[in-house]
């Protein structure tokens, strides 16, 4: 097919080059930046397609540049978003620079200028140039015309001819066509499965530059993943490899196209390779494992998906409702082994009411407490910027407060406590916490700042003197971090101690030098952090106390035990689903 109207792709080739022989300058393509924003945070956070000196560059038939690395943004995706999502970058923002050294404010308002035309209706069918020279003529604004009716063809999932057209007509009259719009025309092609077109604009692209950026080919590895040519996405991939490292979106398409044709094992190899990147596998492809996997036989295969409830234990991952159905109805296909899984809630003491095995222990060993506890003071407290926001004399000022006071059974963050109901007091909702916590005669360290001793409209003096009779307060300067405090006191008071706080510690966590290290903090956390929020109608607090048992995945051999939430959401260390899929072998 060729990829141009009235032109075939040798003959549109033998244009753009002719074009540039005698406009050697202005004929030179451009580099561009192109980011199209995707609003479904639910699911994902971006396509980024970008370009510099060293990306999408003009091939030079002597030259032999390697891309320097770089940073590059990660990009979700899903299959079945793709529809929803195509239409939102055609609708996002788009940055783009002539050349590197532009000027911001150039820059900006060329972005600003292009999101004024956002509803700019598409031919239904392919113009003549000199229709399309009197719709740009009659354009608002002439110099962003291509862009905004390419974004607008990719929104309204305009025909392939139409778009070609356009381009025709561009690469006639200017003797050549910017990399971005050869990007945005890759992505309709994509978005309508246009296996040849998106072909054709490959070998274009590849005529015309040395290098394309990540974004493109995103773009070509997932048009061609979905396609009868899928095995072409691992050329292009294998050709990515030459000169940055892939990305997680070039990897997962190349997966899931293996996985959709049974090629498991090139799946998996595919899989390991992505991992030893340190590339972090979506929820979505380890599904789409399980999936795919579902009846095969092999004892080989069975251990990589074994292998995946692993990895989704160490990491603290918890599968959403979907994900887990596609784990329960794999077990239950594996031929001769007779699994079968069951919905469930595990009692308090932590016994399984289906299969009644135990599981396991949240609490830390008195080894494995002692070691952590002296890795958390010398890496968190005091190997990290603790005292950049606390002074050293605050911080000996509060140790000395906390070893005349210990124990403690809870230590509360009581800022971040006070801010969890906007239409209260900050006062009341501490207050609310306090005294809920207080009336087991448990011994409560309360970390304040020094504004809470002030009478405003948020803080009653007579409520936090009352408060005062119940707990230990200790108030740091309305600057200091307190984390570093919460896990001193914490840790100082002993394995019972819990602590109350809605932070999720990722950045202390990170801190810890080894993984063993941070195997046991998110252990210990999920044991002793207590997770709190406003009641529906906002009147109490709900806590959620920390359970006895650890809420991860585990297996006895016979058993897995699961931990599942109901819908997919970014997960933190404290915040555990309540919810179990229970698969035994009978």
């Amino acid at each position: 097919m060729a990829l141009f109207s009235q032109t075939s792709l040798h003959g549109f080739q033998a244009l753009l080059w002719r074009c540039r022989m005698f406009s050697p300058v202005s004929g030179c393509p451009q580099l561009f930046a192109v980011s199209f924003s995707i609003s479904n945070r639910e699911k994902f956070n971006c396509f980024s397609f970008m370009t510099s000196s060293s990306a999408a560059l003009p091939v030079d038939p002597k030259g032999t540049d390697v891309v320097p690395s770089k940073k590059r943004s990660e990009i979700d995706y899903e299959e079945k978003a793709w529809d929803k999502e195509a239409e939102e970058i055609s609708e996002g923002k788009l940055h783009s620079s002539s050349s590197v050294t532009a000027p911001k404010k150039q820059l900006s308002s060329h972005a600003l200028l292009k999101r004024q035309f956002t509803n700019v209706q598409p031919p239904e069918k392919p113009l003549q140039a000199e229709e399309w020279n009197r719709l740009r003529e009659s354009f608002q604004s002439p110099e962003v015309f291509e862009e905004v009716m390419l974004n607008s063809m990719v929104k309204c999932n305009s025909p392939i001819d139409v778009a070609k057209s356009l381009l025709t007509h561009v690469a006639k009259s200017n003797g050549d066509i910017e990399y971005k719009l050869l990007v945005k025309y890759l992505l309709l092609c994509v978005q309508q499965r246009q296996t040849s077109e998106i072909l054709d604009v490959h070998d274009i692209m590849k005529g015309r530059f040395k290098i394309l950026e990540n974004g493109a080919y995103s773009l070509i590895i997932r048009g061609l993943s979905n396609s009868d040519q899928w095995r072409m996405a691992l050329t292009v991939l294998e050709e990515v490899k030459k000169i940055m490292i892939p990305s997680r979106i070039h990897y997962e398409s190349c997966i899931k196209a293996a996985s959709r044709h049974q090629e498991m094992n090139l799946a998996f190899e595919l899989y390991h390779e992505m991992l030893a990147k340190d590339l972090v596998p979506t929820l979505d492809i380890l599904q789409a494992f399980f999936d795919f996997s579902r009846g095969m036989k092999g004892a080989e295969l069975q251990k990589e998906l074994f292998d995946i409830l692993l990895y989704l234990r160490e990491n603290q991952l918890y599968p959403h409702k979907t994900f887990m159905w596609s784990i329960k109805l794999w077990f239950e296909s594996i031929p001769e082994r007779n699994w079968r899984g069951h919905l469930t809630n595990i009692k308090e003491s932590g016994q399984c009411p289906v299969c009644n095995r135990q599981l396991e222990d949240s609490s830390l060993t008195e080894e494995e407490y002692n070691n952590l506890r002296e890795k958390i003071i010398r890496d968190v407290i005091h190997g990290t910027d603790t005292f950049r926001k606390t002074s050293p004399q605050e911080f000996e000022a509060f140790k000395k407060f906390v070893e005349n006071r210990l124990p403690f059974d809870i230590v509360i963050d009581g800022l971040n406590v006070s801010h969890m109901n906007t239409r209260k007091m900050q006062c009341e909702n501490l207050f609310n916490a306090v005294n809920y916590l207080a009336k087991k005669n448990t011994r409560l360290l309360v970390l304040g700042r020094k504004h809470m001793l002030i009478n405003s409209s948020n803080w009653k003096r007579e409520i936090v003197e009352e408060m005062q009779n119940k707990a230990d307060f200790f108030f740091a300067e309305n600057i200091s971090e307190d984390d570093a405090f919460l896990l001193y006191a914490t840790l100082r008071s002993g394995k019972h101690c819990k602590f109350v706080t809605r932070d999720f510690l990722r950045d202390h966590k990170a801190c810890l030098s080894d993984s063993l290290t941070r195997h046991l903090f998110r252990k210990w956390q999920r044991g002793r952090q207590i997770a709190f929020s406003p009641s529906a109608e906002g009147k109490h607090i709900h806590f959620s106390p920390a359970l006895r048992y650890d809420c991860v995945v585990q297996t006895t051999g016979d058993t897995w035990h699961i931990p599942y939430k109901d819908i997919f959401e970014e997960k933190y260390s404290y915040q555990v689903p309540r919810k179990w899929l229970c698969i035994q072998q009978k």
